[in-house]
């Protein structure tokens, strides 16, 4: 009965193979879909805070004329828009918009005296334009906040006074300066309002606000904070479904914002509720502001290329220079990061972009393609079966039975937790059943003997470039899994990246130990487990240990990698195009040739293929950057598997001239 059984399961895996190239085609228009995706949404949009200009005009000694100035370079240089947050007290003053008193201060000016019993806040305008566009903003937010609001004078000079500490009157966030708004549009920049969740939700203030902002040509806005605008009340007042209609209704967007320690709050659910009319943006930090041209400038120009990014936002702020005893700031150097010698905004033109206000995605959803998604489905399941199969030959039917049903339930109870762990087990998949098929070809190979060297390389390159379209079978099955627009902006991850780029080495290293003479057997297991543990196995698990965690450090959007490295890494950007990765050309594609080439010869040196099985996966793992261009994962991939194999070409003629040199040279060593 068992042996009918075994046999039954290792017949499944002709069907399960069927499978696979099913799904494989099943997915190729799935992924035609979000090729079409990735070709919209061309123009690129830079973003400078313009609350950073105002704080660094602080120090100027004619902060107008200073901000006049640098608006001017930075719209010829190529910023199209500024951000503008919600305004407050603070900066009205810093604006001289208005002058701001508490009651002691109030009680010096006057020489009147302040009731003990009140602390105030006293508002000044300084001109007829404040008192026209400031007075009312004040006037409807601290009403509409609850605080008592009455008319004051001084020295003729209308005023306000706010029945609010000033400590806390500063903290209240109001619609942005409309005299701010009205001069850049005036200089030609587009808008992009910066919204907190700090007051509570007001329908009828963000219907006001909202036409307001479509009136003077805003498209997309951005959140302050963490949490996006109406989240706080969402339970009591559904304010997020009402804040999405009304963004609806006049066509206004979102910004996520790309590696935020923690997303923010509601963010997902709004992007939902506008149809995910949503656009990435890469924010420039203060202190980055400073680093050389030629960085500020590669990382906007990989941002857009590679990671879908479409907003830059520049910061800045007021820097103390010791050396010449002054106040200095950034603005030269983000200029000539954008123009010359950065030459970021020519650049990203070459790449074809356009620079402009920045559009969401549209979204290619053929009708077909719910249909073919549910192939790709099928054909994963198939190839994570097959992998069970090629370590358990019995469980080959079990675990897609098991793996269909199981999906099945997922898709009904958590959908995206169905793809996200059916892409995760088909990408370590792919790369393992690969590089078993592999080592099974080169201990075929073995009973060969005296095979030359010509033919050793030639098998090894092409079992080299099988392994590897074997590995890329898993690819269509994972782009299809994860094809949604969720993905592509991030507010939803392929999940597992440190599993994936673990697994596959490790299967492949059992099955080298366990299988290499069929399937593994009882006492080769126990023969394994009774050997004994030496001093020098702990000190090899130790380095291996070593190994693994720096390996993982460098895995992923948080890899940490030295200035060395980017130095190289940029050189191979500017010279190629599209930076293939390094673990791949320059270690594991070319061990992997190495060790083919050598295990058709030598039985140990298949434990090379266990480093090898890093560059398939790497590959594999290049496309579940869902947020990177297709095209971009497939040229990366090629450009690593063409510059391994002229490296692993090298290495062979290497070991060949070394093991010639041992021939003839290891008789005289042992006289």
């Amino acid at each position: 009965m068992y042996q009918n059984w075994k046999r039954w399961n290792m017949a499944a895996r002709k069907w399960l193979w069927i499978l696979v190239v099913l799904g494989v085609a099943a997915a190729l228009p799935v992924g035609y879909d979000r090729l079409q995706t990735e070709s919209t949404s061309k123009n690129v949009e830079f973003v400078f805070d313009y609350r950073d200009l105002v704080d660094i005009s602080v120090y100027r000694t004619r902060p107008q004329d200073y901000i006049a100035e640098q608006l001017d370079r930075l719209k010829q240089a190529g910023v199209g828009s500024m951000a503008l947050f919600e305004s407050t007290l603070d900066e009205f003053v810093k604006s001289r918009r208005i002058t701001l008193y508490d009651g002691q201060q109030v009680a010096d000016l006057t020489g009147k005296v302040i009731s003990p019993n009140e602390n105030y806040t006293y508002v000044a305008f300084n001109n007829e334009d404040s008192v026209t566009h400031i007075k009312p903003l004040i006037e409807e937010t601290f009403t509409r906040l609850g605080i008592s609001v009455r008319p004051w004078t001084y020295n003729d000079a209308e005023g306000l006074i706010l029945e609010t500490p000033r400590s806390n009157a500063v903290l209240k966030p109001m619609s942005p300066d409309p005299i701010t708004m009205k001069m850049l549009r005036d200089k030609g920049f587009a808008i992009v309002p910066r919204l907190s969740d700090s007051t509570p939700y007001d329908q009828a203030y963000m219907e006001k606000l909202i036409a307001y902002f479509a009136d003077n040509g805003v498209k997309r806005l951005l959140f302050d904070g963490d949490s996006v605008k109406g989240f706080s009340d969402d339970e009591e007042m559904e304010s997020l479904k009402a804040f999405g209609e009304l963004l609806n209704e006049h066509n206004i967007g979102l910004t996520a914002i790309e590696n935020i320690k923690k997303p923010q709050k509601g963010f997902t659910t709004l992007a939902y509720l506008t149809d995910y009319n949503v656009a990435r943006l890469y924010s420039l930090s203060e202190r980055d502001a400073t680093l050389e041209v030629e960085v500020i400038s590669d990382r906007f120009v990989l941002a857009s290329k590679d990671r879908n990014i479409r907003m830059f936002y520049l910061n800045a702020e007021p820097l103390r220079d010791t050396t010449t005893a002054s106040i200095t700031d950034p603005m030269d150097n983000l200029i000539e990061s954008l123009t010359e010698p950065g030459n970021a905004i020519k650049d990203i033109q070459e790449n074809g972009f356009t620079i402009g206000q920045a559009e969401a995605f549209q979204v290619a959803d053929s009708s077909m393609q719910r249909y073919f998604k549910a192939v790709a489905v099928v054909g994963a399941i198939a190839l994570i079966s097959l992998m069970i199969s090629y370590f358990i030959p019995f469980l080959a039917i079990p675990a897609f039975v098991i793996g269909l049903i199981g999906s099945a339930g997922l898709y009904v109870l958590r959908p995206e937790m169905m793809e996200q762990a059916l892409a995760l087990a088909t990408s370590i998949s792919g790369p393992t059943v690969a590089m078993i098929l592999a080592i099974r070809k080169v201990n075929s190979n073995q009973s060969l003997p005296d095979m030359s060297v010509g033919r050793r390389v030639t098998h090894a390159i092409v079992l080299f470039f099988k392994t590897t379209i074997l590995s890329l079978a898993a690819v269509p099955l994972v782009i299809a899994l994860l094809n949604n627009v969720t993905y592509m902006l991030v507010l939803d991850q392929f999940r597992g990246v440190n599993l994936l780029a673990l697994a596959p080495m490790a299967l492949t290293a059992v099955y080298v130990l366990l299988y290499r003479g069929g399937n593994a057997t009882r006492g080769g297991v126990i023969k394994l487990l009774k050997t004994p543990i030496t001093l020098l196995w702990v000190i090899a698990a130790g380095v291996l240990g070593v190994i693994g965690m720096y390996y993982l450090s460098r895995t992923g959007n948080a890899g940490s990698v030295s200035s060395i490295e980017m130095a190289f890494r940029s050189f191979l950007e500017n010279t190629i195009g599209v930076r293939p990765r390094n673990k791949e050309f320059l270690l594991a594609h070319p061990i992997m040739l190495l060790g083919l080439f050598l295990s058709f010869k030598y039985r140990h040196a298949a434990y090379l293929l266990i480093v090898g099985a890093m560059g398939q996966l790497s590959i594999v793992g290049t496309f579940t950057h869902i947020h990177s261009p297709i095209y971009i994962s497939t040229v990366r991939g090629l450009l690593g598997l063409v510059l391994g194999l002229i490296i692993g070409l090298i290495a062979i003629y290497v070991w060949q001239i070394a093991e010639r040199i041992w021939k003839r040279w290891s008789p005289l060593l042992r006289q």
